[in-house]
C-alpha cells in the first residue's frame, strides 16, 4: 500500500471511529439531560442513584459537547485542534466510568472499549492525520 493510500485508510478509518463515537454519546448524553433520574434508574444507569441530579446531568451535558467536538470543529475545520480535545475529554469520562464499574462490580469492557476508540482519535487527530484549519 502506497504512503498517500495509508494516510487515506486512516483518514477514513479515524472519521468513521468520530461519528460512531459522536452517535453514542450524542445520545447517550440527550438520554441523560432528558429523562428524570428515576427513568435513568429504570433504563439501568445504577450511578444515578449514588450521584446527584446535578452531577448525572453535567456528565449528560459532557457527553453531548463530546459529540459535537468530535466531528464539527474537523467538518467545518475551524479550530479543527478542538476534535482530539474533544477525544481525551471523552476518554476521562470513560476512565471515570471504567472505575465506577470496576468498584462496583459491574461489566466495564464497553467502557474499556470506548476509552480506547477516543484515545486512538485524540492520538490519531494530534499526531497522525490531523485536520488542518481552513
Amino acid at each position: 500500500m502506497t504512503e498517500m493510500k495509508k494516510s487515506k485508510a486512516l483518514n477514513t478509518s479515524l472519521w468513521v471511529i468520530q461519528v460512531l463515537l459522536a452517535a453514542a454519546f450524542g445520545m447517550s448524553g440527550f438520554v441523560k439531560v432528558s429523562s428524570t433520574m428515576e427513568q435513568l434508574a429504570q433504563s439501568g444507569m445504577s450511578f444515578v442513584n449514588e450521584y446527584a441530579e446535578s452531577t448525572v446531568r453535567l456528565i449528560g451535558i459532557s457527553e453531548l459537547l463530546g459529540a459535537i467536538g468530535l466531528i464539527l470543529p474537523a467538518a467545518l475545520r475551524i479550530m479543527p485542534v478542538l476534535t482530539p480535545a474533544a477525544a481525551v475529554g471523552i476518554s476521562l469520562i470513560m476512565i471515570s466510568a471504567t472505575g465506577y464499574h470496576i468498584s462496583h462490580g459491574e461489566p466495564f469492557v464497553a467502557s474499556i472499549v470506548l476509552f480506547l476508540l477516543a484515545a486512538f482519535v485524540a492520538w490519531g487527530r494530534y499526531r497522525l492525520a490531523p485536520v488542518q484549519p481552513k
